[in-house]
């Protein structure tokens, strides 16, 4: 981390951390932050589920929520990056304040709720976009005020779809209503049926990721997995925010919403590890949770990550954790003589299990 990163991130942290988040996203786009441009490592080249990445590091949603700094974002040194979540209409959210950090935790709970702009504003803005080598995909998320949640996520693909390289159903986030719900056999059943014939209608059918919560039992991590088989998904993203609180220090624990990073490492890997054993490698799986260094990244993927995602960790240190975890990744993988990332992929998941 530089001396102007570090000075940018002790400013940021004085402020109220949505404000924070605000500041850094206007500052991207108006090119105030010094970009490294793609990391591209000849053993970090993969793909997820047919898409090519330079590497398996990528942006989680949540950040960019309106896909105001795409152009910047896709020259941080990420191999991919997920914007939203976006609903039909737009949304103010849950009431301020909202966001807080958990700083002797290096973690944070947000409650949202979904705050966004619309499709229409962010479909215009994907529309819009260069595209290049690091494909940009859209979490989809449902109205809380909508009668019926589930078609919301096909309204959103439907308008959207065309202009992102693949699509997240996120049906895990704790902060809006009986959302999780929607986890059930059943009723997921029904969602992923609809998402999937309004994919089916795109003059691309890109890859249609479902991003799930840390707190299941097993067997609903058996459901989902025969659910998503059969709905015949491209993948899942394990995980969202928890709920849970064990361990936490800061003065903020007790908050409403949900828990994101370092706390998260172990319950989302275990997750991750276990969804790897269901699925017996027909489903490619993102590991999200608590990634904030290259060692952690290489944990996921031993779990059974093809590739990872992070958001939290950068609020402690900064953008230059990008390419530095990819570098890392790629001396890791070096160190214990695998040719190309793909091949570490779930070579140590019974650690975890």
């Amino acid at each position: 981390m530089s001396g102007i990163e570090r000075l940018g991130l002790s400013l940021l942290h004085r402020l109220d951390p949505e404000r924070a988040h605000g500041l850094s996203l206007a500052a991207l786009r108006a090119g105030l932050v010094p970009l490294p441009g793609p990391t591209d490592l000849p053993r970090l080249h993969t793909t997820l589920a047919g898409m090519p990445l330079l590497n398996p590091v990528g942006l989680a949603a949540g950040y960019d929520k309106n896909a105001e700094a795409i152009s910047a974002l896709s020259s941080a040194g990420f191999g991919f990056i997920e914007v939203g979540a976006a609903t039909p209409l737009p949304q103010p959210g849950n009431d301020k304040p909202r966001l807080f950090r958990l700083t002797e935790d290096r973690a944070a709970i947000n409650r949202f709720g979904f705050n966004n702009q619309g499709m229409e504003a962010i479909g215009a803005r994907l529309a819009a976009r260069t595209r290049g080598p690091v494909p940009v995909g859209l979490n989809l998320g449902a109205n809380k005020t909508a009668e019926n949640r589930a078609a919301d996520f096909a309204t959103v693909l439907a308008r959207c779809g065309p202009h992102v390289d693949f699509a997240t159903v996120n049906v895990s986030s704790p902060n809006t209503e009986r959302l999780r719900d929607l986890q059930g056999r059943a009723a997921l059943s029904a969602l992923l049926d609809r998402v999937m014939e309004t994919r089916a209608t795109l003059g691309r059918p890109i890859p249609v990721f479902l991003k799930i919560a840390p707190d299941l039992t097993e067997a609903d991590l058996h459901d989902i997995v025969e659910v998503a088989l059969a709905a015949r998904l491209s993948g899942i993203i394990a995980t969202n925010t928890t709920l849970s609180r064990e361990g936490l220090k800061s003065a903020s624990r007790d908050q409403q919403g949900g828990l994101s990073g370092a706390p998260l490492f172990e319950k989302s890997t275990r997750v991750l590890a276990k969804l790897s054993q269901l699925t017996h490698g027909m489903l490619p799986l993102i590991g999200v949770g608590g990634v904030g260094s290259a060692e952690e990244a290489y944990q996921k993927i031993r779990a059974g990550a093809s590739a990872v995602q992070l958001y939290t960790a950068m609020v402690y240190q900064g953008l230059s954790l990008v390419p530095k975890i990819a570098r890392g990744l790629d001396a890791l993988l070096a160190r214990d003589g695998f040719a190309n990332v793909s091949l570490a992929v779930g070579t140590g998941r019974s650690d975890w299990l």
